[in-house]
C-alpha cells in the first residue's frame, strides 16, 4: 500500500495545478488525523454537488476505501462469545468516524421550518461538537453559503478546527477556517471537479497512515 506522502505526490503530478495546495493539504490531513486520534469524528457538509460530495466522502472513510482494514486480533476477540460473531468479526472494517451533516432529512426541515434554514448545519455542530474533539469539514465552492458559514463560525466558538474546501476567491470560509483549501478554479462545475480528487487524495492519506 502507497504512503500518505506517496499519495499526495501522486495527486499533484495527476493535477499539477495542485502543487501550490501542498502545504494546505497536509495541514488538513494532520488535523483529520489528530481528530482521530482524540477520538473524535469529522463532521462535513455541503450544499447541491458538495451535499453529494460529503456523504461520498462519509462512504470513504467509514469503510474500507484503497485497503480491506481487517479487524485486529484483539478487535476480532471482542466476538469469540457473540453467536455468529466469526462471520461479524470477518465483515466488519476499521472505521474513520465521520457524518454527512446534509443526510439528516427530519432534522434539517425541522430547523428549516421552525427556526431558519441557515442553521441546518450550525445546530448539528453545536449538538455533535460541543461535547466531542470533532472536526469539520466544510465544502461550499463559493466559500460564502451561509448555512455553511453558521457552521464553520460555530465550531470556532466551541474551538474545533476546521477545514473548508472552496474554490480560489477569497471568502467567509478562506478568513474562518483553520485550514482552507482553495482550488484554482471559480467556476462551480470546475471547482467541484477538483474538489473530488483532494479529498479522495485526503481519506487515502488517512487510511494510509491509520490503518
Amino acid at each position: 500500500m502507497k504512503t500518505s506522502a506517496e499519495i499526495l505526490n501522486e495527486l499533484i503530478e495527476r493535477y499539477p495545478a495542485l502543487a501550490p495546495l501542498r502545504g494546505d493539504i497536509l495541514t488538513a490531513h494532520s488535523i483529520f488525523t489528530d481528530c482521530f486520534n482524540s477520538s473524535g469524528k469529522i463532521l462535513i457538509c455541503g450544499n447541491g454537488g458538495s451535499a453529494a460530495d460529503s456523504e461520498h466522502i462519509v462512504g470513504e472513510l467509514m469503510k474500507g476505501f484503497l485497503s480491506p482494514r481487517k479487524l485486529s486480533h484483539r478487535e476480532a476477540a471482542l466476538f469469540d462469545n457473540i453467536p455468529n460473531g466469526e462471520y461479524l468479526a470477518s465483515k466488519l472494517q476499521g472505521a474513520v468516524p465521520a457524518i454527512s451533516l446534509t443526510g439528516q432529512a427530519a432534522l434539517t426541515s425541522a430547523l428549516g421550518n421552525d427556526v431558519a434554514a441557515d442553521m441546518i448545519y450550525a445546530q448539528q455542530v453545536w449538538g455533535y461538537a460541543k461535547n466531542s474533539p470533532d472536526v469539520l469539514l466544510a465544502l461550499s465552492t463559493s466559500g460564502n453559503s451561509a448555512n455553511i458559514v453558521n457552521a464553520v463560525k460555530t465550531a470556532k466558538a466551541l474551538g474545533r478546527k476546521t477545514v473548508g474546501i472552496t474554490g480560489s476567491a477569497e471568502s467567509e470560509l478562506s478568513k474562518l477556517c483553520t485550514v482552507c483549501i482553495r482550488v484554482p478554479e471559480t467556476e462551480t462545475f470546475k471547482v467541484q471537479e477538483l474538489t473530488l480528487p483532494v479529498y479522495h487524495s485526503l481519506c487515502a492519506m488517512l487510511e494510509a497512515d491509520i490503518f
